[in-house]
């Protein structure tokens, strides 16, 4: 794939600075990025970008005296998710159901749809149209996949669960796993019947090796335009609110109802049967104990509003210091 500067400042309607039948064949970062690539730069990037080697860069419209050739635009983001998407071809995949797939009875599986080699879809599933099982995959007995989906190697949907429309579930996800809910009595650990679901709505992506328990009753739901990172873990009858960001590490027990448009950080523990208010942020390695408001700022352990923890950690930097002082009171009142 060939393209000049030219046609791609057309393309994505940005201002071009620079020869327009320069050629550009790819795209990459902006320490990578060769002669033939394009890169994007933002603050804080953009003066390291001022010296590296693309052919051009993807810049915003605020930006002023840039040496390289380069396209100015509103989002240089957005602009370059366009390009990769150009200079990257999607994957070829055959429409079909391998013959080394295991389809179960009463399975209903849509148009145009791939089912690949060693794929299980279990009794009474439901598989829509343009859905893409890749092998391994098992799709448990009752459960829906919906339109445009793609799961990757090793994803276990269980029973009863729901997928949503152009949901990506990334290898070795588990959708629908048993809640952690035991009775112990005498010492002994009962376990109590999960019987729920999970309902994944639209527009979800869930990446590799996160589980989502389902409900002891009921249903646990992550709800449409959420993405969520690697190694994450949903307890049983959590809702987590519409276009929610959950970072890896992250573990939201049972039972806690997440509003819209939250962002946890990295490693976030959030304990169980609490609110957490929409539009809300929370630091990495934060610990989540009680309910919290909407729009919050937090951080910490236990978490707290952002402001008032760096107080806390300026002041405990302070910590030696004052113990000193302590000990020369304490000495000089001994003497005394």
């Amino acid at each position: 794939m060939e393209k000049t500067l030219g046609e791609l400042a057309r393309f994505v309607g940005g201002r071009l600075s620079g020869d327009p039948s320069i050629i550009v064949k790819g795209v990459a970062n902006i320490a990578s990025a060769g002669s033939c690539d394009i890169t994007f730069a933002v603050e804080p990037h953009v003066e390291k970008a001022k010296k590296c080697n693309a052919a051009a860069v993807i810049l915003s419209n605020e930006i002023k005296n840039f040496p390289l050739p380069a396209i100015f635009v509103k989002n240089p983001r957005e602009v370059f998710i366009k390009l990769i998407k150009i200079f990257t071809p999607p994957l070829k995949i055959k429409k079909e159901i391998s013959k080394q797939a295991f389809i179960g009875t009463n399975v209903v599986i849509g148009k145009n749809t791939a089912i690949m080699p060693f794929a299980v879809v279990d009794d009474n599933a439901v598989i829509e149209d343009n859905v893409v099982l890749y092998p391994h995959v098992y799709i448990g007995q009752y459960a829906q996949i919906g339109s445009d989906s793609i799961l990757y190697s090793n994803v276990t949907v269980r029973e009863f669960c729901e997928i949503g429309k152009n949901v990506i579930l990334h290898s070795s996800a588990v959708i629908g796993s048993d809640g952690f809910g035991f009775v112990t009595e005498n010492g002994i650990h009962e376990k109590v019947p999960q019987v729920g679901n999970v309902v994944v709505e639209d527009n979800v992506e869930i990446g590799a090796h996160t589980a989502v328990d389902r409900a002891a009753m009921g249903s646990t739901y992550i709800r449409k335009g959420t993405k969520i990172d690697n190694l994450v873990h949903i307890g049983h009858s959590c809702d987590i609110g519409e276009n929610t960001l959950i970072v890896a590490q992250t573990g939201i027990s049972g039972s806690t109802r997440v509003g819209h448009n939250v962002t946890f950080g990295g490693q976030n523990g959030i304990v169980g049967h609490i609110d957490i208010g929409a539009n809300s942020i929370f630091a990495a390695r934060s610990g989540v104990i009680n309910n919290v408001p909407k729009g919050s700022f937090y951080a910490g352990f236990p978490a707290r509003p952002h402001q008032e923890w760096l107080r806390i950690i300026a002041a405990s930097s302070h910590t030696p210091e004052i113990l000193k002082e302590i000990k020369k009171i304490k000495r000089q009142l001994e003497n005394k």
